[in-house]
């Protein structure tokens, strides 16, 4: 079995796809359009570069996503994507990449459960990451 974040966007998958490969040190395995699938027909034409599938390899992990079809699209609510580091310098290279644009709500410092650093930042495009170094 394997757990992955899926997350959906209003248009700008690709766009914070390629932000998330830069910030997480990842690589991004696909980014699909609805342009050239069955669900093209479906869509308006000036909506068809709309992603229908990305998947970004972090490690051992993948984070997924789409874009909502038009009018769809809801804003992320009630979840939060955890990252747990080894080491606090990734931790806060991650951390502040993340921030880029974004809203710190709790910076990065040590507390009972995170030996070297717990914090969180809700990214540019409204996604909440809970980063830990050290968690126990």
């Amino acid at each position: 079995m394997f757990l992955n974040p899926y997350l959906n966007f209003d248009g700008d998958c690709a766009e914070a796809f390629r932000f998330y490969e830069k910030a997480l040190g990842g690589k991004i395995l696909r980014l699909d359009t609805f342009e050239g699938s069955p669900m093209a027909g479906q869509m308006p034409a000036e909506e068809r570069r709309r992603i229908i599938h990305a998947r970004l390899q972090v490690g051992d992990n993948l984070l997924m996503g789409s874009d909502s079809m038009p009018g769809r699209h809801s804003a992320p609510a009630g979840f939060g994507i955890a990252l747990g580091f080894d080491d606090r310098a990734s931790a806060d290279r991650a951390f502040d990449a993340l921030a880029e644009g974004g809203r710190v709500d709790m910076p990065l410092q040590k507390t009972f459960f995170a030996e070297e650093g717990f914090g969180m930042v809700v990214d540019k495009y409204g996604f909440t990451w809970l980063v830990s170094a050290g968690a126990i």
